[in-house]
This record gives structure tokens, C-alpha cells and sequence, in this order.
């Protein structure tokens, strides 16, 4: 099992950063592609349009959006062919590398997406 970090886009990446995949459904402001160094994006296993307008990074809904995200992301590897969706890919990707990190874009540091689709890839693996 990979061990799994996570990592502001805008930070420097680095050599121990290993295979990087961009979690965000929007590309981040202000970073081209080359400078995000990341190996992937998986656009759709970012939180739906609607979530992530809910939840406004209000750190006071944040348990709240962890319970309606990992919803979304259980609703999500249902709704695919088996070893076929993001949260399958994901897994995949975490299974052929020995570290991957989930880069984001959110400021703050402990109530984002990637916090959480971390959690949820430990549970599952």
C-alpha cells in the first residue's frame, strides 16, 4: 500500500512527493501545467459542483461535508464498471506506487477535499 500524503499545488513539489495527482475539479489559479508537476488529474473524484458551493471551505461544516463527500465518492465507485471510476483509478494508482500524494489548491490546510479523500482511501485499503 502506498503511503498517501497530501500537498498545497502551490507549494514547491518535490523528489519525495512521488506520483502526484490533482484532486480539484477547476484547475488551480495561477499554476500552469508544467509548474503543478503532477502525474494525473481526476477531475471527477473532486466533490460535485453543489458540495463544494455548500460547504464555502467553512471549517464549521466540515464534518458535515467528510460524511456528504465520502457519500459521493461510495456513490461514485458504485456507479462504474468495477476497477473503471476515479475512486477504482485512484486506488489503482495507490496500488502501483509507493507514495502518492493529492495535491490541492483549498488554503487551508485541514478542511479540504484532499483531507478527506485521504481518509477515505486509508479506510479502504
Amino acid at each position: 500500500m502506498a503511503r498517501i500524503t497530501i500537498k498545497r499545488v502551490y507549494d514547491d513539489a518535490s523528489q519525495s512527493d512521488g506520483f502526484r495527482v490533482l484532486v480539484d475539479r477547476l484547475w488551480p489559479r495561477g499554476v500552469s501545467k508544467v509548474g503543478a508537476h503532477v502525474a494525473v488529474w481526476l477531475r471527477d473524484i473532486a466533490p460535485s459542483g453543489a458540495l463544494r458551493t455548500w460547504f464555502g471551505h467553512d471549517p464549521s461544516k466540515f464534518d458535515e461535508f467528510r460524511r456528504r463527500y465520502a457519500s459521493e465518492l461510495d456513490a461514485m465507485d458504485e456507479a462504474y464498471v468495477p476497477e473503471a471510476g476515479p475512486v477504482a483509478e485512484l486506488r489503482g494508482i495507490c496500488r502501483e506506487h509507493d507514495v502518492v500524494t493529492l495535491v490541492y489548491s483549498a488554503k487551508d490546510e485541514e478542511h479540504n477535499n484532499a483531507v478527506v479523500l485521504r481518509d477515505y482511501l486509508l479506510r479502504m485499503m
